[in-house]
């Protein structure tokens, strides 16, 4: 699977300014760019509003008369943001999930001072508990953006988590470690995200019976990845895709309308699991 597109910018003086096959390059990275700082002005403005945690609150029942469908509910969603960021930058995603018939969306946020990815796995872990505790559902979806991939992969692969999670989708997530802006070592969790790391190497070990279904997308302008490839999944032990994303950076990832599309296919393929159990069929 191939995932296209990006906002129709126009920038006719580069196309004089290059010709052929450069002209084409440079322009897709000058959309690609637009598009970043667009994303990120309007993140800016919407920060405020995802620092702290959303509200969980019950699921309304249905008016008196309305139609009961004798159906299973959809597995509750998941969203795991970034570093430095909060659950603001999933209001686009969370906005067409709701479209398409996913309204238990849950989005966490984990504290900016987490400094080791395998503590912040076990607090999603517990999360997780919760909310399968309160929807009453077996299993969750994920979607992970960035470092929230890592935490949710560690999770699932390391800590026994592919009992709950039954897809993970990752977006931009280094799963092999990447080597961009070397001086951000300071930080010990971005150091963890390095090549040759020790959650690195623990994610390379055998996983052999994990039950869970992973998809990972990855962009070839993604800036944050060194080398672009580490954004893909490759494990032996793993059920994983990787979905190629042309023509936006990281921070288009969890807004861009064709990624969207393409998580909502991804979370849409029933489980192994999912069929043993489902008697419905709806022709």
């Amino acid at each position: 699977m191939k995932v296209t597109g990006v906002l129709p910018l126009f920038f006719p003086l580069c196309r004089r300014l290059w010709p052929g096959r450069l002209a084409g390059v440079s322009m897709t990275l000058l959309r690609a760019t637009a598009l970043e700082a667009a994303i990120l002005a309007g993140h800016l403005l919407l920060y405020p509003t995802g620092l702290i945690q959303e509200r969980r609150s019950a699921a309304l029942p249905a008016p008196d008369g309305a139609a009961r469908l004798p159906v299973r509910p959809a597995t509750p969603v998941v969203l795991l943001h970034g570093f430095i960021d909060n659950r603001s930058v999933f209001v686009l995603l969370r906005r067409t999930l709701a479209q398409h018939g996913r309204h238990r969306v849950e989005s966490l946020n984990y504290s900016p001072l987490t400094c080791d990815i395998r503590i912040a796995a076990e607090l999603l872990g517990r999360h997780i508990e919760e909310i399968c505790e309160r929807t009453g559902s077996a299993r969750v979806d994920i979607v992970g953006h960035s470092l929230g991939g890592l935490i949710a992969r560690y999770y699932t692969q390391c800590l026994g988590g592919d009992l709950r999670v039954r897809t993970l989708v990752t977006l931009g997530t280094p799963h092999s470690g990447t080597r961009v802006a070397p001086l951000a070592d300071a930080h010990p969790i971005v150091r963890q995200m390095r090549p040759g790391s020790a959650v690195i190497e623990e994610l390379a070990r055998p996983a052999p019976g994990c039950r869970t279904r992973f998809v990972s997308f990855w962009s070839d302008l993604d800036s944050l990845m060194d080398p672009l490839e580490s954004a893909r999944l490759e494990h032996p032990d793993l059920d994983a895709q990787n979905v190629r994303v042309t023509g936006i950076g990281h921070l288009a990832l969890p807004v861009h309308p064709a990624v969207a599309a393409g998580i909502r296919e991804a979370l849409d393929v029933p489980h192994p699991e999912d069929r043993a159990a489902d008697g419905l069929t709806v022709a």
